[in-house]
């Protein structure tokens, strides 16, 4: 049996970062060699590590949920989280006490800005309508926060360090966070050098902060994210000519889930639930850059499968013990 404690390993909460750097690329990188060894190296060394020829994929989704703080009609506090817009001015969302927000009842905001609760979905979701005002995008863009990871508890200053430099299509509850690493100058350099980049889409799920509920993991099911893959990149990925990299857990759920065989991708648009643990057999990708992630997650058995388990828990004991930075606003790791 596949057991999800083993996947676990001990954490220190100060490693865990809760701001990002002020430079996104001058992190620290653990270069993970899939040939033996480890290499303490600096981000912006992906420079000389990567080969001309060797293809980058990356998730070009954008975070595009909103945070809202408001009150109910009675004083008592309400969060919302805005997860997508369904009809102008309309939508689903997360909000709590859940149980006492039935349809009908109203919600002020801060700026003037009023809501009704007019839906139920599943999975606790409601249907907020917001009462028509002037400016209600400006509006909800300055009271709205960036809906951060519930372990970051520092409020971010600037929106855009929770979004990559080349994400482009919004659709996100959460930022594929490998990414966050790459700057414009760092990505010329890239292309100089001959490394070519290529995208894919998958808009990441509120569910991804959710646990795992089961020790068997035979017994666990993925949730859904919506994700697509172009004509471009099916191109680029049958002609590299060197590695295919991807950035980030989202890109090789992605990649991974269009395979028709080695190298060989599909186009099109899907509800991915693919599940990659140890004994997965990758027919697109050749390395990746991931963040370090939390215990007891589908993420950690992801980099299992590419890396074998006991090498990534001796590589995450190693990074505990050198004082890498965890998490969204951490430190990056390769597996290459």
């Amino acid at each position: 049996m596949d057991r999800l404690s083993d996947y676990d390993y001990v954490l220190p909460e100060e490693l865990i970062a809760q701001t990002p750097l002020q430079d996104r690329s001058a992190s620290r990188l653990m270069w993970l060699r899939l040939d033996g060894g480890i290499e303490h190296r600096s981000f912006v060394d992906v420079v000389e590590i990567l080969k001309p020829g060797d293809l980058l994929v990356m998730n070009d989704t954008r975070v595009s949920a909103i945070r809202l703080y408001g009150k109910k009609m009675t004083g008592a506090a309400v969060e919302a989280l805005l997860l997508r817009e369904t009809a102008p001015a309309c939508y689903e969302a997360l909000v709590k006490p859940a149980k006492r927000l039935r349809i009908g009842a109203a919600i002020s905001f801060a700026d003037g800005l009023a809501a009704s609760v007019v839906g139920e979905l599943e999975d606790g979701i409601k249907v907020l309508e917001f009462k028509p005002v002037e400016n209600f995008r400006e509006r909800l863009a300055k009271v709205g926060l960036t809906p951060l990871p519930p372990y970051i508890h520092e409020i971010l200053q600037d929106k855009e360090r929770y979004q990559t430099v080349y994400g482009t299509v919004g659709g996100s509850a959460a930022a594929p966070t490998a990414g966050l690493h790459f700057t414009p100058e760092l990505l010329g350099r890239l292309d100089e050098r001959g490394i070519e980049t290529a995208k894919v889409t998958l808009h990441v799920g509120i569910d991804t902060f959710r646990p795992v509920q089961v020790e068997d993991l035979d017994q666990h099911r993925m949730h859904g994210e919506n994700c697509s893959v172009t004509d471009a990149t099916v191109e680029m990925v049958r002609k590299c000519s060197g590695r295919v990299i991807a950035v980030g857990t989202t890109t090789v759920r992605t990649l991974e889930s269009f395979a028709d065989g080695p190298r060989q991708l599909r186009t099109g648009s899907m509800d991915s639930r693919l599940f990659i643990r140890p004994g997965f057999r990758f027919q697109i990708i050749d390395g990746m850059f991931t963040n370090f992630h939390l215990p007891r997650t589908t993420m950690l058995t992801m980099i299992s499968a590419l890396a074998r388990r006991e090498r990534i828990l001796d590589a995450y004991r190693e990074a505990v013990a050198a004082n890498y930075r965890f998490l969204s606003f951490g430190d990056s790791m390769l597996i290459l």
